[in-house]
């Protein structure tokens, strides 16, 4: 199996960290490993400080339609368009927007990959 990797843009909403907030969208790499984790996903901000969040990818999933929240992540829906996502970590606490359909689609991705047989 192979690693997923998808670009996607989000909007960090607050954060404690000033150099983090963004007044626009910021480029994300969602990033799947199943051999290192199949049931995490991994939200990475690239940059001069480049910052990563693990996912539960069942979390995320649930999110999209309903609010849930589990070891200091809250996922909702927020309207039809956008799921956000709450991190709270020793460092800080970020509020980030998705496109619901970016990250639904990749999380889609990462079913149809892990399903695909072995080639022998």
């Amino acid at each position: 199996m192979s690693v997923i990797e998808q670009y996607a843009r989000v909007h960090i909403v607050t954060d404690e960290d000033p150099l983090l907030e963004s007044h626009g969208a910021v480029p994300v790499v969602l990033r799947y490993d199943p051999e290192d984790d199949p049931r995490q996903v991994r939200v990475g901000l690239p940059g001069t400080r480049p910052l990563e969040w693990v996912v539960d990818r069942d979390l995320l999933e649930h999110g999209l339609t309903a609010p849930v929240d589990s070891g200091g992540i809250r996922v909702w829906p927020c309207g039809r368009v956008q799921a956000v996502v709450e991190f709270h970590t020793g460092q800080g606490h970020s509020v980030v927007e998705f496109d619901a359909k970016t990250l639904s689609r990749f999380l889609r991705l990462t079913h149809v990959r892990t399903a695909q047989p072995v080639p022998h």
